[in-house]
């Protein structure tokens, strides 16, 4: 990839539709224009133009065309748009009539938001939420995407990384002016504040992962004997046929996920393979498989029958208790005697108690994806350079060491922070960040 390059893609999703948006970056994109269009309009301001190409002048469509002059753009560089009808030939003819002017080519996968990065018109987070708002399906994953792509996570972070820099200031003062009369109570100034700002970012670690798990979806492993109701439960909360329903013990062979939108809350109910002993080869993978979703949910399902209930089976015992598990009893049309209020008792065939069952979903959901609080972390490698920038801090703080040693711990602490939004060391990240756009993005 090379800046020098000027850059197209379709902009808009593929297939049909009402209008297509063709996106065009980069130093010959008002050439671009004109090969087109025949003139440029002025920046933003939306002129409608006849697109021809070649010698012949062959008309091929009749759309908006808008110029974004730089560095007023969405990449930095000159930008034009051209707002065209969305049918798959007028979109092909269009971008192969692009591709014939010079000095242009197609667009790889995030390329128009690396430029916008590497001219500075993103960090790092915002491209992140950029690609987490392109991808939301909830709206509480909408809402956290925006506010990290408007630069809400930016600023705190910067906010950090501004704090430590101005503690780091005291000590570097203290070694700069050693052999002058600068008082030894400089250096010493910065410990309140490199304390204060540890304990700032430690408690936005014990964050219970909130951020990280509102983008990836709450998990939910419906667990249970064969035969307990478990694939009819899931049908019924995802409402359609998803998981094929037998009264022959172990039908379900392996984990089968279905994504749910719970009041703006994503959630992932994933049905697993009964818990038994026994059973043949691909039935006993099926089982492994199906503890190592129970281990990783962030919420156990976990169905009993009525004809068993209060009993707790054996397969079962070990995931129906603490704060992760909510105990079901399934098949409830046939109990002769209400569970308890903890326990939630519903019956697929007559509906009862499905809808307590969502309720008590959401709740659980809604708590433990903060309740639409703000999460300052929203991925693991914010999370891993946050815990480093933390051990440096404490570093700083453990034994008294020679002031330049007390420097360089505060300057590796501001080098995590500053990882996080991509103010140094990011070239390591940045093919795995962008990879996720999609070419025109």
């Amino acid at each position: 990839m090379s800046a020098a390059d000027t850059i197209f893609a379709l902009a808009s999703g593929r297939g049909r539709a009402g209008v297509a948006v063709i996106r065009v970056s980069g130093p010959a994109a008002v050439s671009v224009a004109e090969a087109l269009a025949g003139s440029c309009p002025p920046p933003r301001r939306a002129a409608l133009r006849q697109l021809r190409q070649g010698p012949d002048n062959g008309l091929l469509d009749e759309g908006i065309v808008i110029y974004f002059q730089s560095p007023r753009s969405f990449t930095g560089e000159d930008v034009v748009e051209f707002h065209v009808h969305g049918g798959p030939a007028v979109v092909a003819a269009v971008l192969a009539a692009i591709a014939q002017v010079p000095g242009a080519r197609l667009a790889e996968a995030g390329e128009f938001t690396r430029r916008a990065f590497d001219n500075g018109r993103l960090d790092l987070t915002a491209v992140e939420g950029l690609a987490d708002l392109i991808a939301a399906e909830t709206e509480a994953q909408r809402r956290q995407a925006l506010r990290q792509a408007r630069g809400e996570l930016a600023a705190v972070y910067d906010g950090w990384r501004q704090w430590l820099l101005s503690a780091l200031a005291y000590v570097e003062a203290a070694i700069d002016f050693a052999d002058e009369e600068v008082p030894e109570e400089v250096a010493a100034r910065a410990r309140p504040e490199v304390d204060a700002l540890r304990l700032e970012i430690m408690q936005a670690l014990t964050d219970e992962r909130r951020g990280e798990r509102l983008r990836d979806g709450f998990e939910i492993a419906i667990l249970g004997e064969p035969n307990s109701g478990k694939s009819s439960l899931l049908n019924a909360l995802a409402k359609r046929d998803v998981a094929i329903v037998s009264a022959r013990a172990g039908t379900t062979r392996d984990a089968l996920e279905v994504h749910l939108d719970l009041e703006g809350l994503p959630v992932t109910l994933v049905d697993t393979a009964g818990l038994r002993e026994g059973g043949d080869e691909v039935e006993s993978e099926g089982i492994r498989r199906a503890h190592v979703r129970a281990e990783e949910a962030d919420l156990r399902l976990v169905l009993i029958p009525a004809d068993v209930w209060p009993a707790i089976p054996a397969a079962v015992q070990g995931y129906a208790e603490g704060p992760g598990a909510l105990l079901v009893v399934s098949k409830s049309d046939l109990l002769a005697n209400q569970p308890p209020g903890d326990v939630i008792a519903v019956s697929v065939r007559t509906g009862v108690g499905i809808d307590a069952l969502m309720a008590a979903l959401c709740r659980r959901a809604e708590t433990s994806l903060g309740g639409g609080e703000t999460a300052v972390i929203t991925r693991q490698r914010h999370r891993q350079a946050l815990t480093e920038a933390v051990a440096y801090l404490a570093a700083f703080l453990a034994a008294p060491k020679e002031l330049e040693l007390q420097a360089e711990d505060l300057r590796l602490a501001a080098r995590a922070l500053g990882r996080v939004t991509g103010r140094v060391e990011v070239e390591d990240v940045l093919g795995t960040i962008f990879a996720e756009f999609c070419i025109g993005k």
